[in-house]
This record gives C-alpha cells, structure tokens and sequence, in this order.
C-alpha cells in the first residue's frame, strides 16, 4: 500500500497559501459589508455590462437636467418676482392717476406727476434684474441690462413728443414713439429681440421663460407711466384740466396694462408649475434607476456577515493548525 505525503516545506507553502486567500476573501467582505455594494461586478453579472451601462448613463442625464430644471426654476422665480414688483408699482400708480384725474388740482396733481418718475425707475430697477448673471428680461443678450435708466428714457421720450399741442396729441406721439422700431426698440432697449431659447428639462420636455422688456405688454406699461412723468412739463402747458385729461386716459391704458400684466404672469406661472412638475418627475426617474442600480449591485448585509463569519472561523482553524503543526518535533511523535 502506497502512502503518500506532503514535506515540511510543501505542507508550509500550502498554508501560507491558503492563508492568503481566506485573508483577501475577508478583505472583499469586510468591503462589500462596509459599503453595501459587491466588488465583483463580473461575476454578478455574468459579463453582461449593458444595463448596468445604460443605467449609469440615464443617471449622468438625469444628473445634467438636475442642475438645468434648478436653473430655470429659479430662473422663473426670480421673473415672477421681478414682474410682481412692475404689477404692484403700476396698480398703485394707476389708483393714483385715476384719483388724480377726478379730483386732484394744482400742487396735488402736480406731486401725483411727480411720483410716476419714482415710480418709473422702480419699474426699470424691476426690469433689469438678473439672476445667477443673466438678464431676465434681455432676451438672448442675458450680458446687458433689458433698459436704458429713467433719464435717459424720459429724455429720448421729450425728443420724441416735442411740440404735442394737447394730451390727446402727446399720447399719439408717445404711442408711436414707442411703436417705432426706431424709437424705443432703438434708443431705450438695450436687449436682444431674439427670445432666449427654452430650456430643456428632460429628454422629451422643454420649458420656455422669454419675456423681454419690449414686449407689447410692458412696452405699452412703460409708455403709460413715462407720459405721467412728463406730463406737467413747461414746454407743453398744460393747464390743470389738459393734465387731467391725460391722467384719465393714462389711468384707463395703466388699468388694461395690469391686466394684461396678469395674463403675463399666468404665463410665467404656467411655466413655473411645468418645472415643477418635471422636477418631480425626474427625482422619481432617478429613484428607480438607482433602485434598479442597487438590485444589481448591492450586497445582502445577512449574507455577507454569515459568510465573514465563516471566512473567519476558516482562519481561525488554520492559524490554530499552523500553530500546532510548528510545534510538533521527533521528541513529541515518538512518544
């Protein structure tokens, strides 16, 4: 009967090396149960990277709308508020013309002039806000503000309506003067007349938020509250009764103005909810792909503790077998 054996040597080698290995299987559970994740990808997959491929890359997309649907929401938001604030200045100033317009006589109907000029530069302050260094209201030249100040807007409006003979004739003028290509679109708007372009939220969805300061709607605000600002100046002489005939008609544009403004703001608002919602719709997207991401990837902690558990006990053995194996001399085995 043959007998075979391993020597010293050999027996040494064999569990060093089995050593090792129960070692590096430690190693990859401790990994798999410290970050919840297999670190053999291969395997598990069985060498088939594709969905877990198109995974990754729907997650980098969804990632990129990520910071696109932030951009316009508060691109959007800083627009609704930049308009509540043009809405507001122009409700009270209309309450004013109107008031002024029915009663008001002298030094009262005077100050009420005078008040549309502070209430004008709020409303261009308004209009030349920026957000995150882009003009709102610019259209695609987001570098620049929307509008010239209040200055130089009711300087190029006096130009414009020199010699007018009568509130109905100087609200003619300023009516064409800011109709004009080459009044107001020329001379006190300094944006572009391209609307900027949409922004896209998903791989399906657009979402535009485009209102520059040329728009007919505040073109026709800023024409309003500008001829008030004007109206008491000494080269037209006015008397009080013209002046109040031009704030009734100036009253009657300013009250269609703030609806009109509204619609505007619905508009902004339709937009705002649309971003919203397609938020909401790719937080849940990204959800479910990382849900299916970590069905692929993640490693059952029970599984993985049950085995470490065992690795353990497996070097434990070994190292308890090595020990007795080099304690063992001729003296103790013929005993």
């Amino acid at each position: 009967m043959s007998i075979f054996s391993l020597g010293d040597l050999a027996q040494s080698y064999m569990l060093q090396r089995r050593g090792l290995e129960l070692k590096n299987e430690m190693s990859r559970l401790n990994a798999e149960l410290t970050s919840g994740q297999i670190s053999d990808v291969k395997s598990v997959l069985a060498g088939n990277f594709s969905y877990l491929s198109d995974i990754e890359n729907d997650l980098k997309t969804l990632t990129g709308f990520k910071v696109a649907t932030s951009e316009a929401a508060q691109f959007a938001d800083a627009s609704q508020i930049a308009l509540e604030r043009v809405h507001d200045t122009a409700s009270a100033l209309g309450t004013k013309v109107l008031t002024g317009a029915s009663i008001a006589v002298g030094p009262v109907l005077d100050q009420i002039i005078f008040d549309a000029e502070g209430d004008l530069d709020a409303i261009l302050s308004a209009l030349n806000t920026s957000q995150g260094g882009r003009s709102l209201f610019s259209g695609t030249a987001t570098d620049m503000a929307a509008m010239v100040d209040t200055s130089t807007l009711l300087t190029n409006l006096r130009s414009a309506t020199a010699g007018a003979t009568s509130p109905g004739n100087l609200i003619t003028m300023a009516d064409a003067w800011f109709d004009d290509p080459a009044g107001f679109a020329a001379t006190s708007y300094l944006g572009s007349n391209d609307s900027l372009s949409a922004f896209r939220l998903s791989s399906t969805e657009t979402v535009g938020v485009s209102i520059t300061a040329n728009d007919a709607v505040l073109r026709n605000l800023l024409r309003s509250v500008a001829v008030t600002a004007i109206v008491s100046d000494a080269a037209y002489a006015f008397d009080d009764a013209e002046k109040r005939v031009a704030l009734k008609a100036i009253g009657d544009d300013l009250f269609q103005s703030q609806a009109e403004l509204t619609a505007l703001r619905a508009n902004v608002g339709s937009a705002q909810a649309r971003i919203d919602t397609i938020t909401v719709r790719n937080a849940a997207e990204e959800t479910s792909l990382r849900f299916a991401k970590g069905a692929l990837l993640n490693a059952d902690p029970y599984e993985t503790a049950t085995k470490l558990e065992d690795v353990q006990f497996k070097l434990q053995s070994l190292y308890t077998v090595t020990a007795r194996m080099s304690d063992l001399s001729l003296v103790n085995f013929i005993r």
